[in-house]
């Protein structure tokens, strides 16, 4: 199963008793200030969750898979998260289906 916004935005209503506009605002405010961090180049850290950190990758070599030829790969940033201890230890014991 997927989550998608609707679901987080159904699923905090019924967590916290609000309205589902209050919800949505709540949501879609988080996702913005997440959003305005990364683009100014900030780390975004939610504890027992993870992080959110843009790194900087550098040009590299590389080949072009259908002709052989050597390429120069630009560089650019990347969006990486980084699960915390304790999230990976959750992820580590919940039963695959």
């Amino acid at each position: 199963m997927t989550m998608t916004k609707a679901e987080m935005i159904t699923r905090v209503c019924e967590k916290t008793q609000v309205s589902k506009e209050e919800a949505t605002h709540i949501i879609e405010g988080t996702f913005e200030m997440i959003k305005a961090f990364l683009e100014r180049g900030e780390t975004v850290k939610i504890s027992t969750f993870g992080s959110f950190v843009i790194r900087t990758k550098r040009p590299r070599k590389g080949r072009n898979p259908l002709t052989g030829a050597e390429i120069i790969i630009p560089g650019h940033k990347a969006l990486r998260f980084k699960a915390s201890p304790i999230m990976k230890k959750i992820v580590a014991t919940t039963p695959s289906n």
